[in-house]
């Protein structure tokens, strides 16, 4: 599978903790954010969220309610794409995916209204308080709130693990083209490996 470069730092301390990006009902069921991916890469999730639920944090995309409501170029994205405010959705299509939400508690969740979950203190403080040091992150999309939350998290300096085959994006070639991206241009602050890998590494 594309992206495989293995953990190239060694094994999985005890101070890490799983990143789930938007696992959501907006984007896993028929809306104009669908992303066909993400039922696929379901099993994957479950089964690092199986292995570490105390050490899962999922993050949420919430968007405004209407799109009077964003704000600069937010305005104008959400009048693109009226169809996905919350009340043209309904609340509970913010929600996480039901095979995962089984995990909560002890996994947390962190809400955000962009693609970055770095932008407000929630999750850096809870991150800081437990002295965590590395982050696997899986999730959607690939290419956007994956990315925001994987080059957050190099700012901050932390080891960052993408799980290769627990990622996902609505189109296979920008998928390769991200974890070209990691590899070639961040291959000294992000590895990329298979679940598989992860979670022989990382002891329960």
């Amino acid at each position: 599978m594309a992206g495989e470069d293995g953990l190239k730092f060694g094994a999985i301390g005890a101070r890490a903790v799983h990143i789930c990006v938007d696992a959501q009902r907006l984007f896993a069921e028929e809306t104009d954010w669908h992303t066909p991916w993400l039922g696929r890469i379901l099993p994957k999730l479950e089964s690092l969220c199986a292995a570490h639920a105390e050490r899962t944090v999922f993050t949420r995309f919430v968007p405004p309610r209407r799109a009077e409501e964003g704000t600069g170029t937010w305005r104008r994205y959400y009048e693109r794409w009226q169809s996905m405010t919350v009340d043209a959705l309904g609340p509970g299509m913010v929600d996480l995916l039901p095979e995962l939400a089984r995990f909560t508690p002890p996994a947390k969740v962190v809400d955000k209204c962009v693609y970055s979950p770095w932008m407000a203190p929630e999750l850096q403080n809870l991150l800081q308080d437990e002295g965590i040091d590395t982050l696997v992150v899986t999730g959607g999309e690939t290419d956007v709130c994956v990315l925001a939350t994987v080059m957050g998290a190099v700012d901050r300096s932390y080891r960052v693990i993408v799980a290769c085959d627990g990622v996902c994006s609505s189109a296979d070639p920008t998928y390769d083209a991200m974890m070209f991206l990691y590899q070639s241009r961040f291959g000294t602050q992000i590895e990329t490996a298979p679940v598989a890998e992860i979670l022989d590494a990382w002891p329960g």
